[in-house]
């Protein structure tokens, strides 16, 4: 077994079996664990989804909010173990890949549009 596959291996067992379906533009709470000390609690993070990047298990996503009146954005690794779980609120009416755009818009122009269905 060549150390390709091995890797692919462990890749494949730290990957997720449950993941929301979510793209950039939506508007998603992220449920993420938190330790401070011994207990270890809940915080859940609303914003918008500025970017998914990479592949496989090292796949990143990006969220955004306005946190009063400063932009707090945060990266977490999709199948990391500190996710209990992403909950979408919104779709989005995106035209591109990365929403980069958005951090130099402040208030309604900060705004994404809301997919029909």
């Amino acid at each position: 077994m060549s150390s390709n596959e091995i890797i692919k291996q462990i890749e494949a067992s730290q990957m997720k079996q449950e993941i929301a379906d979510f793209n950039v533009g939506d508007t998603v709470i992220v449920y993420a664990k938190i330790k401070e000390g011994n207990r270890e609690r809940i915080q859940a993070f609303e914003g918008t989804v500025l970017k998914r990047q990479g592949g496989s298990n090292r796949e990143t996503f990006t969220v955004r909010k306005n946190s009063n009146g400063v932009g707090v954005e945060k990266t977490w690794p999709l199948h990391s173990p500190s996710i209990e779980k992403i909950e979408v609120t919104r779709r989005g009416k995106v035209r591109r890949a990365k929403l980069n755009y958005l951090r130099e818009r402040v208030g309604k122009r900060a705004k994404v549009k809301e997919a029909v269905k």
